[in-house]
């Protein structure tokens, strides 16, 4: 990739942030905080979200930086960019969505260790412009961000039968109505709030996508393909006289 930003193909940062490199069903990174706390959509759009800011400021700052950092030096000023960046997130949110912070815990200052973050600095910021370096943090965080609300929805449907309870934790008092009740009376299903609930979300969606990913494969081969010889144009309006 180019270090000029104009030369960098956006379209493909998007392409493989959102889908086709996507940090949770493709390269399977930040597993640990993407498992514990999907219990629900405000627990995983909490993470998500922050998970997002960290990626798009320590990119940014070390494509900053990354003319003045020598080798031997990287991999330790990178790490220590990301803590700093994580400490910041974990100030703000303590400040202002203190009961989110309280139930996500310990999974926040553990952003420091998700490999996904040191690997985008490493592998793409350290070696571009700011602005792509950003660029690259945002979409990698949303397509990070969306599996993992994707699969908050799925237990937080399945294991309480609501969509959207508690966003007031996140959104304050104007979130409060937001909860959805999927199914009234609902007994709840336990598996799906506990640790195998996780697992089998986690790997019905990369299922999904691996079936997407192949119809649209073998879809793409039969579109290239040629026509058969010997193949006739046949007029199908107006008349023959």
């Amino acid at each position: 990739m180019s270090d000029t930003a104009s030369t960098v193909d956006y379209s493909t940062l998007t392409r493989n942030g959102l889908w086709k490199n996507n940090a949770a069903t493709v390269q399977l990174l930040g597993l640990c905080p993407l498992l514990a706390v999907t219990g629900t959509v405000v627990n995983a759009l909490g993470l998500g979200l922050a998970t997002m800011a960290v990626l798009m400021a320590s990119n940014m700052t070390v494509s900053v930086i990354r003319n003045v950092v020598t080798p031997a030096v990287r991999l330790p000023a990178f790490v220590m960019i990301i803590a700093a960046v994580v400490t910041v997130i974990e100030m703000v949110m303590q400040a202002f969505t203190f009961e989110l912070y309280e139930i996500l815990g310990i999974f926040i200052p553990l952003i420091v260790t998700n490999c996904a973050i040191l690997g985008r600095a490493d592998a793409f910021a350290s070696k571009n412009a700011p602005a792509p370096a950003a660029y690259d943090g945002f979409v990698m965080g949303l397509g990070f961000l969306l599996v993992l609300v994707l699969l908050g929805g799925m237990r937080e449907a399945l294991g309480e039968g609501t969509l959207f309870a508690n966003m007031h934790l996140l959104f304050g008092d104007v979130a409060r109505d937001w909860t959805l009740t999927l199914v009234s009376d609902y007994r709840g299903f336990l598996v799906a709030i506990l640790p195998p609930g996780a697992f089998i979300g986690l790997g019905l969606i990369i299922a999904g996508k691996n079936v997407i990913d192949r119809w649209a494969s073998e879809r793409a081969k039969r579109l290239k393909a040629p026509l058969e010889k010997g193949s006739r144009r046949v007029r199908t309006t107006g008349s023959v006289s």
